[in-house]
This record gives C-alpha cells, sequence and structure tokens, in this order.
C-alpha cells in the first residue's frame, strides 16, 4: 500500500484504481470480494463465482488499488451506506461565509489561488509504533498524506485512509511549524476523517458550495505529491465532470464503499494529494482529492482522471465527527444482489430489474417489515433500483428512524413494505 518518494519516505493515501470502462451512467465499477454467507447460499455463491469471472487483474502498484469491471455482478453487500444530509455546515464548524480575497501577485490567477490557499494545507505524518534495537516501541512514519485546515479550532479534514491504523499523527504546515494532532472521528464509508491541531494564528482555507460547479471551469489540487520536501505541490486543470459514482477498493473480505456525486478532474493528483483540497479561483475549498485512475485497461495507462469528494458531501459528515465523532447510517438489514434475466432464469426468480435479498438480518428492521430472502426489490420510495450503487444514493437521503417504502416482486406478486430504518450496528450486515 506504500511508495517511496525520492526521499525514501513512505507516502501512501492515494487511491489509485483501474478503469476498465465508464459505464453509460458515469459510473466506476470495482470488481468485488467474496460475499458473506447468507440465506441462500446457492445465489450466493454463484454471484461470487460470476463476479470472480468477470474481474480483471490489478495493474501492479504499491499504493492501494481498486480493480473496475463493466459488469454489474458485485458480491451482495449488506445495504448500509454512507449518509449525512447535504448541507452547509454550520458557523462554528468551517469557515463557509467569504471566499479568501484573492489578490493579484502578478503571476496569474492560478499562482493567486496559490499564494492563499497553499498556507492552509498540510502535511499529515500517520505514525505506528514499532521496536527498536532495544525493544523499545518508538513512532515510525508509515505513510504521508494531506489535509485541509476549515476552522478556526483547527480542524482539518482529510481522508480516513490517511489516518487509518495511525497510533500517533503528526501536522506539518507549510510555515515551517508541526503539531500532534488528536483524531477527532473518521469514516470508513465516506474515507473522510477530522483531526484537530492546537495553535495560534492558523491557516483556514474556506469551504465552498459545489452545488454551483460547471464542467470545464478551472480548479486547483494542492497537496503533499510525493512526499517531496518544501511544503504542498500545487497543480491545475479543468472540472472534466461531476456526479460521479465509484467504489474504492476492497477492505479485506468487505467490498470497498461507494462514493457518490464525486468531482472528476484532469488536474494532476498523486500519491500524498489524498485528503487535500480541490480549490476553485475564488479559494474555496470544493472537494477532497481522494482517487487517481492508473489504467483503462491493463497495459493501457489512463491519464488524467482523478476523483474528489464533493464539499457538500463532505461538510454535513465532518460537521458529524466533530458532535459525535462518528457517523451513524441508516440499516435496513439486508444483502442484495443485482437481478438479471440470466439469474433469474438460473434460480426461478422474477425476471424484473432490482435487487435480489439474499440475506435478511433476523429481527433487523427489513425483517420487521416482512421481507425475504429471493424478494427482488425493484423500488425504494419510487426510485427504481437500476444498479447496485443506487440502493446506496437513495440511504444516504435518509437518517435512522426514517421510513422508506419498498417495492418488491415476489413470485407473483407485486408488494409494497414500508420500513422503518434502524442504525447501523458496529458489527453485522
Amino acid at each position: 500500500m506504500e511508495r517511496r518518494s525520492l526521499a525514501t519516505l513512505p507516502v501512501r493515501f492515494l487511491l489509485l484504481i483501474t478503469l476498465v470502462s465508464v459505464l453509460a451512467g458515469c459510473q466506476v465499477r470495482a470488481a468485488a470480494s467474496t460475499p458473506k454467507p447468507g440465506s441462500t447460499p446457492s445465489v450466493a455463491a454463484a454471484t461470487s463465482a460470476a463476479a470472480t469471472a468477470a474481474s480483471t487483474t490489478v495493474a501492479a502498484s504499491t499504493s492501494p488499488a481498486v480493480q473496475a469491471s463493466s459488469s454489474a455482478t458485485a458480491v451482495p453487500t449488506p445495504v448500509n451506506s454512507p449518509v449525512a444530509t447535504i448541507a452547509p455546515a454550520s458557523a462554528n464548524t468551517a469557515a463557509t461565509a467569504n471566499p479568501l480575497p484573492v489578490t493579484s501577485t502578478g503571476a496569474g490567477i492560478i499562482a493567486d489561488v496559490a499564494a492563499k490557499a497553499r498556507p492552509g494545507v498540510v502535511q499529515i505524518t500517520n505514525e505506528q509504533l514499532t521496536l527498536n534495537q532495544l525493544n523499545q516501541a518508538i513512532p515510525v512514519p508509515q505513510g504521508v498524506g494531506s489535509g485541509v485546515i476549515f476552522d478556526q479550532a483547527g480542524h482539518i479534514l482529510t481522508n480516513n485512509h490517511v489516518v487509518a491504523g495511525a497510533q500517533s499523527l503528526r501536522v506539518s504546515l507549510p510555515d515551517g511549524r508541526t503539531f500532534p494532532a488528536k483524531l477527532i472521528g473518521r469514516d470508513p464509508r465516506s474515507d473522510l476523517a477530522v483531526l484537530q491541531i492546537q495553535g495560534n494564528n492558523l491557516p483556514v482555507i474556506p469551504l465552498g458550495d459545489s452545488s454551483k460547479l460547471v464542467v470545464g471551469q478551472w480548479v486547483v489540487a494542492i497537496g503533499n505529491a510525493l512526499a517531496l520536501p518544501g511544503g504542498p505541490t500545487v497543480t491545475a486543470g479543468v472540472l472534466s465532470a461531476l456526479g460521479r459514482t465509484v467504489q474504492e477498493p476492497a477492505q479485506g473480505n468487505s467490498a470497498g464503499p461507494f462514493l457518490f456525486d464525486v468531482i472528476q478532474t484532469d488536474a494532476p493528483i498523486n500519491p500524498g494529494n489524498s485528503g487535500g483540497p480541490l480549490v476553485d479561483l475564488q479559494g474555496q475549498v470544493i472537494g477532497i482529492n481522494t482517487l487517481a485512475a492508473v489504467q483503462a485497461e491493463p497495459g493501457v495507462p489512463a491519464q488524467a482522471v482523478g476523483f474528489a469528494i464533493a464539499i457538500n458531501t463532505a461538510k454535513p459528515i465532518a460537521e458529524e465527527l466533530i458532535k459525535d465523532g462518528k457517523v451513524t447510517y441508516p440499516y435496513l438489514g439486508i444483502g442484495a444482489y443485482p437481478n438479471s434475466p440470466a439469474i433469474a432464469a438460473q434460480f426461478n426468480l422474477p425476471d424484473k430489474p432490482g435487487m435480489i435479498v439474499t440475506q435478511v438480518v433476523p429481527n433487523g428492521p427489513a425483517a420487521q417489515a416482512g421481507v425475504k430472502a429471493n424478494d427482488v426489490i425493484t423500488a425504494i420510495d419510487g426510485h427504481p433500483l437500476t444498479d447496485d450503487s443506487e440502493i446506496y444514493r437513495v440511504l444516504q437521503l435518509h437518517k435512522p428512524g426514517d421510513t422508506v417504502t419498498l417495492s418488491i416482486v415476489r413470485g407473483n406478486q407485486t408488494l409494497n413494505l414500508t420500513v422503518t430504518l434502524g442504525s447501523q450496528p458496529s458489527t453485522g450486515a
């Protein structure tokens, strides 16, 4: 998972993905891992084999990689997605009211934006304990990523994969100051985390509004590419696309989380950039740099395809992490898998577009509403489930305690079941 910089300091924290195809729905699919045993093992086994057959070899890389596939045969995963209502952060959480006063340096607009935003981009060093020759535990850098100071309280927004596994965290500012950092909270499902440092006159970058972005506008990516000495690297490009859906690398035996409404840019993003800001020409953070594509297909390199989590997705999650130290997710309590004519014929299921219920958690929200294994969910709240990411997309609009209506085909019956969403448990489906 690590890539060495020119200075041999371990660099992590850019998720590199291999793109096999970009689907018509503007989505990148990841090949999934082996499913958990469910109440319908025959379906799960067959779909797992299909996913394995459809997968391609991941490009050789020392950075995290996700393998993409154009097929819809992702392994069933529990339906519990990253969720938080997209809304502006409160005034005491982030500087959102006014953009940075971008004044001319005489070197052009990109230089002007960089001069104002770059001081607030920090280097985050992930330190983990190891034993030295005297059998003493000492902190050793395991990787370097980036982050952005977004309020005067010293809160820093970054990626979860930058801080995962850290036993201590050190934050370095471009002005030469270094601080120990406290982990306020992290959220693997959205790949976001919040740290905090204590210091005076901290340079703050205001958070923008990603709902106002347009394809083709200029953007600036800032981060600690390759952990090169001398401070953050600045690159520029255009906003290539909006509303992308990507899936992160598998985590152990679990499929990686879906990221929705992601920003695509051609501004160069490299290992070490993860967690750093994507900034507009007003000096406001409009995204958190997270992913980059390395191959279009095996042996064919991808060029200038990077992804950033939209700031309107990140802001409410950051608020919840600051408030509670965690993000609470809505929970259906099922495992689900995309239906297809071939699967429907093989297992004698209704040939309807949607998601096959492969597992129902006993006494979970779906079970209490009457959902059964082998049901085909065709819609949630009237939103057709056209692919396996759509169920996550709909759920992210809700919170625990909300009710949703599942449109279900069971044999020759068509049912509408109302489910009261629960809270995602710390373990389980």
